[in-house]
C-alpha cells in the first residue's frame, strides 16, 4: 500500500533540505514539528495498555515526507494554518497504517531495518493496530471540517481499492501496463495527491492551483511508486532497511517486469511466465536476465522519470520560493534514491 520515501543520493544537485526529515525541510520544520505534537497527542491514551505497540511504530515513521507535501504546498501557496497541522498528522497516521497492512500482505519480516509489527506480534495485532491508525485519522480529521473529511476519505478509499485490486491481480501473470497504473494510482499516488491538495486548499489557494498540485502529488507518487518497484527487483536489502523481493515471490506484477513479458517472443514470455509461476531460488535471476534482454529496467526508469518532470511542471503556477524549490528537488529524489 504506502510505501517509504528516504535518502537521496545526488545530495549536492537536490540539496540539503532534502536528505532527511524535520529540520531539513527548513521552512516547515516546526510545521512538520507540530503536527508530530498532534500524532503523538492522539495515541498518548494508549500509552500504557499498548506502550511496545506505539514505541514500534517510530520505526515506520521515517521520513514524514507526506506531512512535508501537505505543508510545503500550504507555506508554496501562502500560509500554514492550525487546519494544516491537524490534516499533515491524520495523513501521516492513514500512511503509517497502511506500512503496517503492508507488511502483512507482503509478508515482510523487516521495516526500517527492524522486525515488522507482524514479525513480532502476529498478522492479528498488526491488522488491527492499523484499523485503530485509520480510525484514529478520521477522527482526527473530523476537528477540521466536513471538506478535509470528504478529501481524505476519497484518497484513503481509493488507497484501500488499489490495494485490494493489487491483492486479486495476484497470479495473474498478464497483467496490463494499464492494470499496473490504476492500481499504483490508487495505492501510493491517491495519499501524495491529496496532500498536495489539501494543502494548496486549506491555504486559501484557488481551485486552480489545488488542482495542479494535486497533479503534482499524483505524479510524485507515480515516480515513487515505480522507483520502489525497481528497488524491490534490484535494489540491496540491508541499504534498503526492508525485505525486498517479495512483488515476484507473491506474483504481483510490476512495470518492469509487464514490459519485459510484453516485449519478449511469445514462446519466451511464456517460459518465463512458467517460472514465476512455479518461485524458487532461481526465478529471480532468470527474470533480471530477461529483463536486461527487454531493456524493461531502463524503460521503467525513463517512465519514472517522465512523471517525476510532469510533477515538475505542475509547480510553474507557484510564485518563486524556498518551498517551491524543495517540492522541485523532490521530483527528482522520487527517482534516485536507494530506499
Amino acid at each position: 500500500m504506502g510505501t517509504v520515501m528516504s535518502t537521496v543520493p545526488p545530495v549536492a544537485a537536490i540539496g540539503s533540505a532534502v536528505r532527511a526529515t524535520g529540520p531539513t525541510f527548513g521552512p516547515v520544520a516546526a510545521d512538520i514539528e507540530e503536527a508530530e505534537r498532534i500524532f503523538a497527542a492522539t495515541l498518548a491514551p494508549y500509552r500504557s495498555p499498548l506502550a511496545p505497540l506505539t514505541q514500534h511504530l517510530r520505526h515506520y515513521r521515517g521520513k514524514r515526507l507526506r506531512p512535508a507535501l501537505l505543508l510545503l504546498a500550504a507555506r508554496a501557496c501562502g500560509k500554514v494554518t492550525a487546519a494544516h497541522h491537524t490534516l499533515a498528522a491524520a495523513v501521516e497516521m492513514i500512511h503509517t497504517a497502511t506500512l503496517v497492512h503492508d507488511d502483512v500482505l507482503d509478508e515482510a519480516d523487516v521495516r526500517r531495518h527492524v522486525p515488522t509489527v507482524n514479525a513480532r506480534w502476529g498478522n492479528t495485532v498488526s491488522i488491527l493496530l492499523g484499523d485503530m491508525l485509520f480510525t484514529h485519522a478520521f477522527h482526527l480529521t473530523s476537528t477540521a471540517d466536513g471538506r478535509a473529511c470528504g478529501v481524505i476519505g476519497e484518497a484513503t478509499n481509493r488507497v484501500c481499492a488499489g490495494e485490494l485490486r493489487q491483492a486479486c491481480e495476484r497470479g495473474n501473470l498478464s497483467l496490463t501496463e494499464a492494470d499496473y497504473f490504476a492500481i499504483i494510482g490508487g495505492k501510493t499516488a491517491a495519499l501524495t495527491e491529496c496532500c498536495g491538495r489539501l494543502g494548496a486548499l486549506y491555504a486559501g489557494a484557488p481551485e486552480a492551483v489545488a488542482e495542479r498540485l494535486a497533479r503534482y502529488g499524483r505524479d510524485l507518487g507515480l515516480a515513487f511508486q515505480i522507483a520502489d518497484d525497481l528497488l524491490d527487483l534490484v535494489g540491496d536489502e540491508a541499504t534498503a532497511g526492508k525485505t525486498l523481493g517479495t512483488d515476484l515471490a507473491q506474483q504481483k506484477l510490476t512495470l518492469p517486469v509487464i514490459h519485459c513479458l510484453n516485449r519478449l517472443p511469445a514462446a519466451e514470455a511464456d517460459r518465463l511466465r512458467e517460472s514465476i509461476r512455479d518461485g524458487g531460488d532461481g526465478v529471480g535471476p532468470r527474470v533480471l536476465a530477461a529483463m536486461g534482454q527487454a531493456h524493461s529496467l531502463a524503460y521503467a526508469r525513463r517512465r519514472a522519470e517522465e512523471l517525476s518532470r510532469a510533477a515538475r511542471h505542475e509547480l510553474e503556477c507557484l510564485p518563486r520560493s524556498e518551498c517551491r524549490s524543495i517540492l522541485e528537488a523532490l521530483t527528482e529524489w522520487s527517482v534516485r534514491r536507494e530506499k
